[in-house]
C-alpha cells in the first residue's frame, strides 16, 4: 500500500470538527504526511442577483470567515509537525461533488471525514465518497479516540482483503510495531449441509477448519514485518456478518476497523462490496478504513461528477 503524503480533511463547523483534526495530527505524524487539505463546503447559497450587486463582497466574507474558523481550530489543536504544509479550502456547491474533485486535483492519498451519531447530520456522504473516491476514506465516528492498540481486519482473504491488510501492517509498524492486528474472516453454514450426512456442529468444524487453511494461505501472501496478527473465526448464526464484526470489534476494544473496497478496476469502482457498505451503514461507535488503491476511480471520476 502507500503512505499517506497528501490528506483531506472535512470540516463543517461542527462540534466534530475538533475530533476530525485530532485523527489528522495523529495520521499525519504516523505516515510522515506532508500536506493537509482543511476543506469546508458551503452548500449553494442562492443569494440573489440583485443582493450581490448591493452587497459584492458577500461570499469572499463568508468564505474568509469559513477559513478563519479552520484556522483557529487546527492552530489550537493540530501541533506542530515537522515539514507539513497545512492549506485552507472553503467550497461552495454540493458536498460529495466537490470533495471527489479536490481528491482528483490534489492526488490525495486519504479523505477523513466525521460520522455524526447524537450530532445534526446523516451518513449517507460516507457511502457516496466510499463508492466514488479515488482514495482511501476514514470515517470517524464522533467522541472517537485516535490511538492504535488493536485493529480488526475483516477478511474473506480475497484481494482487497490483501489490501486491507497490508494497510494495517503498514499503519502499526509507523506507529512502532507494538499494536496487534486481529484478522477476522466469518463463515457460515450452507443450508443444504445435512445432505453430507453431518451434524451442523460437525460441518461447523469442517467450515472452520477451511477457513483456517485459508487464513495461513492467505497470510503467507502477506510480510508481516513481524506484527502480531491474530486469526479470529466467527460462525455466522443470523445471516448478517457485519452485525458479527461490529460484536468482535467491541468484545476486543478495536481502536480501528480496516476494509477493503471490492471495487479494484474502473469497471467495478462503483461496487465497494455489500459487507462495506453495510459497516458503513452500522458503524456508529469505532473509526473505521475503507482502503482502495490509489487512482482506481480516476477513470470513471469525470462522469460522476457529471452525475
Amino acid at each position: 500500500m502507500y503512505q499517506i503524503k497528501k490528506l483531506i480533511v472535512c470540516l463543517d463547523q461542527s462540534e466534530l470538527d475538533e475530533t476530525l483534526v485530532k485523527f489528522a495530527s495523529f495520521v499525519a505524524r504516523v505516515n510522515q504526511t506532508k500536506k493537509i487539505y482543511f476543506t469546508n463546503v458551503i452548500r449553494n447559497l442562492n443569494i440573489p442577483k440583485e443582493v450581490l450587486e448591493e452587497f459584492p463582497n458577500l461570499i469572499d466574507n463568508i468564505v474568509e470567515e469559513r477559513k478563519t474558523k479552520m484556522r483557529d481550530l487546527v492552530t489550537q489543536t493540530l501541533g506542530k509537525i515537522k515539514d507539513l504544509e497545512i492549506s485552507y479550502i472553503v467550497k461552495e456547491g454540493q458536498l460529495s461533488k466537490k470533495i471527489l474533485k479536490l481528491a482528483h486535483e490534489k492526488s490525495a492519498d486519504m479523505i477523513i471525514l466525521g460520522r455524526k451519531v447524537d450530532l445534526t447530520g446523516t451518513g449517507v456522504l460516507s457511502q457516496r465518497l466510499a463508492r466514488r473516491a479515488s482514495c482511501s476514506l476514514l470515517i470517524v465516528p464522533e467522541n472517537s479516540v485516535p490511538k492504535i492498540d488493536k485493529l480488526l481486519v475483516p477478511s474473506d482473504f480475497s484481494d482487497y482483503s490483501k489490501d486491507a491488510m497490508e494497510e494495517a501492517v503498514m499503519i502499526v509498524e509507523k506507529y512502532g510495531g507494538k499494536a496487534e492486528i486481529f484478522c477476522q474472516n466469518v463463515f457460515s453454514i450452507p443450508s443444504g449441509y445435512h445432505f453430507t450426512g453431518k451434524t451442523y456442529e460437525e460441518f461447523s468444524s469442517i467450515m472452520q477448519m477451511h477457513a483456517e487453511i485459508n487464513f495461513k494461505k492467505f497470510i503467507r501472501k502477506i510480510d508481516t514485518k513481524d506484527i502480531k496478527i491474530t486469526p479470529l473465526y466467527t460462525k455466522d448464526e443470523d445471516d448478517d456478518p457485519v452485525e458479527d464484526i461490529l460484536a468482535k470489534a467491541e468484545e476486543i476494544n478495536a481502536d480501528g476497523i480496516i476494509i477493503g473496497a471490492k471495487g479494484r478496476t474502473a469497471a467495478t469502482a462503483l461496487f465497494i462490496g455489500s459487507m462495506a457498505e453495510r459497516l458503513i451503514q452500522m458503524n456508529h461507535k469505532i473509526p473505521l478504513l475503507v482502503t482502495r488503491p490509489k487512482g482506481k476511480n480516476a477513470g470513471i471520476l469525470d462522469y460522476i461528477l457529471e452525475i
